[in-house]
């Protein structure tokens, strides 16, 4: 019996091993998404009004991942030339086209 214990011991390490190897990993690619992120929001910032600004301000705080999509689109849309500078109402438009149709459901009793 002290050879089965022996052997449970060593299996319990080696996972716990491989527990805290898959946690690093996890660590350094939140890492790097957040480095990606802070790098792209400081290329778009430089295109949004101050009223622009505000509201993508408040977006992030609320709603993190869609202001990441926001980023995305607007980045996008620099790359391509489409985008100079982009307001507050821009900015609105873009959010509505964001938003997912949501289906409308109607209950009927009867």
């Amino acid at each position: 019996m002290p050879e089965l214990d022996d052997i449970r011991k060593k299996r319990l390490e080696e996972l716990r091993k491989l527990q805290g190897e898959k946690l690093q990993e996890q660590a350094q690619e939140q890492a790097q998404m957040q480095q990606q992120i802070a790098q792209l929001e400081a290329i778009v910032k430089q295109a949004l009004t101050k009223g622009a600004l505000e509201r993508y301000g408040n977006l992030r705080a609320a709603f993190p991942e869609k202001a990441v999509q926001l980023l995305v689109i607007i980045a996008n849309a620099m790359q391509q030339g489409h985008a100079q500078k982009i307001d507050d109402n821009t900015l609105k438009e873009i959010l509505k086209k964001l938003e997912q149709k949501k289906k409308d459901i109607k209950i009927k009793r009867v």
